[in-house]
């Protein structure tokens, strides 16, 4: 059954844009260091502590934005599709290998106002995609938290990234900070998630690296 005014996977691919590359990784951090919570992206280098909370913290990025801007989060949609054979630009985390096939990808962008502060890409099942995305327009954690079912975030990767329409979109030129996590739900993973930051939240956290 159709929940009224819900977007059914084959509605959304057949309306989406295309998917872009994912942004080509130019560092990324060693998988251990990232579970314990440490990183340098270069000799003498260290994360500052706001935006170690940020990157590797387990906390809503959704939530991080709105606090930070104090304006409400919204979503643009760039595509909701079916997983490429052989997807152009970076890798996708391997932990996508988690999920059962057939495999969508969603990406957008998140905006607080008119500035536009992440861009972010995620994996799904295409039955749990139809599940817990009925609206596309709205960030994964509102929809997920919707019947507060109870979830966990485990962050696997942080990488350094960059690409054109990155910079263009952001208003600056890059690298930009990713990471990618998984969350699950009842034990089992339920999505893989990548995001991207803007070098414009430092107005708030102040400088990445000191």
């Amino acid at each position: 059954m159709t929940v009224a005014g819900a977007a059914t996977f084959s509605s959304v691919a057949e309306a989406s844009a295309g998917l872009q590359p994912s942004p080509e990784p130019l560092w990324q951090a060693p998988h251990r260091d990232v579970l314990e919570g440490n990183s340098s992206p270069g000799p003498g280098l260290a994360l500052s502590s706001p935006w170690r909370l940020l990157l590797l913290g387990d906390g809503s990025p959704t939530r991080h934005l709105q606090t930070l801007s104090g304006l409400p989060v919204e979503i643009d949609v760039i595509a909701m599709a079916p997983e490429p054979a052989q997807p152009a630009g970076g890798q996708p985390p391997e932990e996508i290998a988690e999920l059962a096939n057939p495999l969508l990808r969603r990406q957008v962008w998140l905006r607080c106002g008119d500035e536009t502060l992440a861009w972010a890409e995620s994996w799904w099942n295409q039955h749990q995609a139809e599940l817990h995305l009925r609206q596309r327009d709205q960030p994964i954690w509102r929809s997920l938290t919707s019947e507060r079912a109870e979830l966990f975030r485990e962050v696997d990767g942080l990488a350094l990234v960059d690409a054109p329409w990155l910079a263009e979109r952001f208003g600056s030129d890059g690298p930009y900070w990713a990471r990618h996590y998984r969350f699950f739900r009842g034990g089992q993973p339920l999505t893989v998630i990548r995001e991207v930051f803007s070098p414009a939240i430092a107005r708030w956290l102040g400088p990445s690296t000191a």
